[in-house]
């Protein structure tokens, strides 16, 4: 058969008739004296042969799926097809659309309804599998098949290197001190020594605020009062260590208030509407109204040692409270109950810390998540219930735990460290998979804060820097000032 197959593709190559090409098709299928040959065996009864090799009878012939059927073909027509090639080689030159149009139409009348350039007719598909057949390589070529109609995930870049880099020369170098915030007005504070500058980062402008007057006196903590979005952000409160609290007016550049109670240095401050809490190495933490000439409206006494970390609940209800002692607090508004305003009994006393507890952060978009980072020694990050006091999980960080903050966006979790790799962390919440680790202080990351839109933290460490880390969403306005960005670029790339 091969021999007349390709004697079948010389013989097309000059001109081929109507006996050629069935000589052609016999060789494909077998010779006439084989199937003649065949025909004059004597017959067997059905299934006989079968059951002589031990095979199942078939129920109807199959041929060769990959051998054309000579009933399905139009011997005329194949003929045709196979010599007007050679016949329209050379009537390329007075060929025109109304003449092709022509023959298309001519064709379809004279074929039944439509022409075809098929030569060969396959009749037979290929037999089904069996109801129970595993095709092996099922899982290879289907396992991805919805890949490309699924939406795709939003990836963000989360660069490596800091945006911004300041010198922030004379910056203690205390783990129990507060010395950075960032208003809703975008006005960075910072102490450095025995001074506060503010720098805005809107227009790059830096200002001294104030300078303690005592020997060897300096700032131990600031916060911003807390007026929420589009509120003017005036007013600065501000710890020093000769045991004052006092409140800045930032637009006058003038000290309004000095409020006195504590009888050491005051080390943490956490605003609440009006109410200031404010926490000292006297293990003391005192509420003061700053509305009223008698501002101290509350003690809290839960602590052994210094109070350095001390945040309100984004409500307003509870107030966290950490300690040198290692103990982390949770307070609520007992304290309005007692005569003389006392209070020794918090509403939650955790002690699973092994060391200060200094970092606290409230979940801005979870009830009663608390998240608290503990010192060199302890190292692990832990998330609270405040309602229950459960320990909802506990992270080992590997390294000294100073400052956390949550996202405003994303469900994710920012932390600076210290002793001993001096990094910064983000994390996804609540698998706490590490997103990004960010490296670059050269000594412990003591303080950080976030920008009022939500994209970037501040970071200040004991290597007298300070360093700006775009790493964060900042939802859905920062996605839309991405996409109006990349639309002006691809406007602008136009060809001239």
């Amino acid at each position: 058969p091969f021999a007349f197959a390709r004697h079948c593709r010389i013989t097309t190559r000059n001109k081929m008739n109507a006996t050629q090409f069935e000589e052609c098709m016999n060789a494909m299928q077998g010779t006439p004296q084989k199937r003649s040959a065949a025909a004059r065996l004597p017959s067997s009864a059905p299934g006989e042969e079968a059951t002589r090799r031990g095979r199942t009878p078939a129920s109807r012939p199959h041929g060769d799926r990959f051998i054309p059927q000579r009933s399905a073909m139009d011997m005329d027509v194949s003929h045709f097809e196979l010599t007007r090639a050679r016949e329209e080689e050379n009537a390329t030159v007075n060929a025109s659309p109304a003449k092709e149009e022509y023959k298309k139409a001519l064709a379809a009348n004279l074929f039944a309804g439509g022409a075809t350039n098929k030569v060969l007719a396959f009749k037979h598909k290929a037999p089904a599998a069996p109801a129970d057949h595993q095709n092996s390589l099922r899982v290879l070529y289907t396992q991805n098949r919805d890949a490309g109609l699924l939406p795709k995930k939003y990836s963000r870049h989360i660069p490596q290197a800091p945006e911004r880099i300041l010198d922030a020369p004379e910056l203690l170098d205390d783990y129990y001190l507060n010395l950075l915030d960032w208003n809703e007005r975008n006005v960075l504070g910072v102490a450095l020594g025995d001074s506060i500058y503010l720098w805005n980062a809107s227009d790059g402008s830096i200002q001294q605020l104030m300078q303690t007057s005592g020997d060897n006196s300096h700032v131990t903590s600031l916060a911003w009062v807390q007026d929420g979005p589009g509120g003017e952000g005036r007013y600065m409160a501000v710890g020093t260590s000769d045991h004052t609290v006092q409140i800045w007016d930032v637009q006058r550049l003038k000290q309004v208030r000095s409020m006195h109670g504590h009888r050491a240095r005051v080390s943490s401050l956490s605003w609440n509407g009006p109410l200031l809490s404010s926490g000292g190495r006297d293990s003391v933490v005192m509420h003061h109204d700053v509305r009223v000439a008698d501002h101290k409206v509350g003690t809290l006494r839960g602590h052994a040692q210094e109070v350095c970390g001390l945040k309100w609940s984004p409500s307003g209800t509870q107030l966290a409270s950490g300690g040198n002692d290692n103990i982390l607090n949770v307070w609520d508004d007992r304290y309005t109950s007692s005569a003389n305003g006392v209070c020794d009994q918090p509403l939650l006393r955790l002690d699973q810390h092994r060391a200060a507890v200094k970092a606290l952060a409230w979940c801005p978009w979870q009830r009663n998540l608390l998240a608290s980072g503990g010192g060199t020694a302890d190292r692990m990050i832990r998330f609270w219930n405040s309602s229950t006091g459960a320990c909802l999980n506990a992270v080992d960080t590997h390294s000294q735990v100073c400052a956390l903050q949550w996202a405003k966006h994303d469900r994710e979790l920012v932390s600076s460290h210290g002793y001993s790799h001096n990094q910064l962390i983000l994390w996804k919440y609540p698998s706490m998979v590490k997103v990004a680790e960010l490296t670059g202080h050269t000594s412990r990351v003591l303080h950080m804060a976030q920008s009022p839109d939500g994209t970037t933290v501040v970071t200040a460490a004991a290597d007298e820097t300070l360093r700006f880390w775009k790493i964060l969403s900042g939802g859905e306005a920062s996605k839309k000032e991405r996409a109006a960005a990349k639309e002006s670029i691809l406007n602008s790339m136009t060809i001239r």
